[in-house]
C-alpha cells in the first residue's frame, strides 16, 4: 500500500512542477530579480541617502521585491525537497516518511494557492499596506461582540500570514464587545488580500447574552482602506479639519491607556470622523488618525472617481438585513456562505480563527474572470 501512495504522490510533484513556473511567468519573478539588481546598484551610489523620501521608497520597493523573488524560490527549494523525500521514502518502503511527505505536501500546497492568489492582484493599491475598521451594528452588546469576534478574525488572519498588525483605535463595549476599533495590517498585497471584506457581516447564534437562549441575528460592518503614506492625489488642508482632545474611556487593559491624550479627528468637507486613543501621546494619537483618514478619503476617492477632496462625499454603510456580503450561521446548523461568490463552508471554528483564503481567492478568481455578483 505504501508503494502506491509514494506513487500517487510521486505524480502530484511531477504535476506542481510546471504549475510553479507558470506562477514565476505570471509574477515576473525574472523582471523582478533585474529590477531588484538596478535597485541594489543604486543603493550603492555615492549620494543615494541624500535623498531621503527617494531612499526610502527605493528601499521599500527593493524590499518587496527581493520578498517576492525569495517566496517562490522556496516553493521550488520545497518541491525538489519533497521529490528527494518521495524518492528516498519510496525505495526504503518507509511509513513514517510518508506521513510527514504527506504533511510537507499539503503545507506546499497551501502556499502555492497563497501564491496563486497573488497573482491576481492588480488594482492600484493591491500592493498597499490596508486599515480596518469595525462597526458594530445595532443591537447593543450582541453587535458589539459579534464586532470584536471579527476584530480578531482578521488579526488571527494576520498572524496566519506573517503580516505585522497594530491597533490604532479601540474603545470597549458597554457589557463585551467593542464599540469601535481600527487596525492596520502590513504585508506585501494586504489591501489587495482584504478588499473583498469590505461590508457587513451578518451573525446567527444563540445569545450568550440571553438568559432565555434565544437565537439572535447580529450585524457589524468592516471597512477595508488602503494605506498609503504618501499620496500626492489626496491633500488634507488643516483648515478643513477640527480636532478634539478628550480622556480615553473603556475598561483599561491592553487596549486603553486612561490618558487625556485620546484624540478625535473631523473632516469638515465630508463629515468623516476617526478618532484613536491606543497611544500614550496626543501626537501619536493624531498620527494615527490622520493614516485612517487618507486612508478613508482615498477609498472614498476611488468609489467615486472623484478628482479631488472637494468632490468627495462621505458615505454611510447601512449595517442591516438585506446589506451583508456574508453569513456566519452557528445555529441551528453550522456555515458561513459569501452572499456574492456563493463561496460556503461548514468549518466555522477554522473560519472565526482566522482561515479565510477560501472567501478571498473565490472572490479574487471571480472578479479576474467578471464573474463576481453584484
Amino acid at each position: 500500500m505504501a508503494l502506491i501512495e509514494y506513487d500517487v504522490y510521486k505524480q502530484k510533484l511531477r504535476d506542481l512542477s510546471p504549475e510553479l513556473e507558470k506562477l514565476s511567468a505570471a509574477l515576473g519573478i525574472e523582471s523582478a530579480r533585474q529590477e531588484a539588481a538596478r535597485l541594489e546598484d543604486e543603493t550603492a551610489q555615492d549620494g543615494f541617502w541624500n535623498d531621503l523620501e527617494r531612499s526610502q521608497k527605493v528601499q521599500q520597493r527593493l524590499k518587496q521585491l527581493q520578498n517576492k523573488v525569495v517566496r517562490q524560490e522556496k516553493l521550488v527549494s520545497s518541491l525538489e525537497d519533497l521529490t528527494a523525500l518521495c524518492e528516498m521514502g519510496q525505495e526504503a518502503e518507509d511509513e513514517e516518511l510518508l506521513e510527514e511527505l504527506k504533511s510537507e505536501f499539503a503545507a506546499l500546497e497551501e502556499q502555492v494557492e497563497e501564491t496563486r492568489m497573488a497573482t491576481l492582484l492588480s488594482g492600484e493599491y493591491d500592493g498597499c499596506d490596508v486599515i480596518l475598521q469595525f462597526h458594530p451594528g445595532a443591537g447593543g452588546t450582541e453587535a458589539q461582540d459579534w464586532a470584536q469576534m471579527l476584530y480578531r478574525m482578521y488579526t488571527r488572519w494576520a498572524e496566519r500570514h506573517g503580516f505585522q498588525w497594530k491597533t490604532l483605535n479601540y474603545e470597549d463595549g458597554d457589557e463585551a464587545g467593542l464599540k469601535s476599533a481600527a487596525v492596520s495590517i502590513e504585508g506585501e498585497n494586504a489591501y489587495g488580500l482584504l478588499k473583498s471584506e469590505n461590508g457587513v457581516h451578518r451573525l446567527v447564534r444563540v445569545s450568550p447574552f440571553d438568559a432565555n437562549a434565544r437565537r439572535q441575528t447580529s450585524f457589524a460592518a468592516v471597512e477595508v482602506m488602503p494605506q498609503i503614506e504618501n499620496d500626492n492625489s489626496i491633500e488634507i488642508r488643516e483648515e478643513d479639519i477640527e480636532m478634539q482632545v478628550y480622556r480615553a474611556s473603556g475598561a483599561g487593559g491592553q487596549h486603553v491607556n486612561k490618558t487625556s491624550s485620546a484624540v478625535r479627528l473631523i473632516h469638515k468637507p465630508t463629515g468623516i470622523v476617526v478618532a484613536s486613543q491606543q497611544e500614550r501621546s496626543q501626537f501619536q494619537n493624531k498620527d494615527n488618525c490622520m493614516k485612517m483618514l487618507r486612508a478613508k478619503l482615498l477609498e472614498l476617492k476611488a468609489q467615486q472617481h472623484a478628482e479631488k477632496i472637494s468632490d468627495i462625499k462621505g458615505v454611510q454603510m447601512k449595517i442591516e438585513w438585506g446589506s451583508q456580503i456574508r453569513s456566519y450561521v452557528f445555529m441551528p446548523y453550522q456555515m458561513v456562505k459569501d452572499t456574492r461568490t456563493s463561496f460556503e463552508t461548514s468549518a466555522i471554528d477554522e473560519v472565526m480563527d482566522g482561515n479565510l483564503d477560501g472567501f478571498l481567492n473565490a472572490y479574487l478568481t471571480q472578479l479576474a474572470t467578471g464573474e463576481l455578483k453584484k
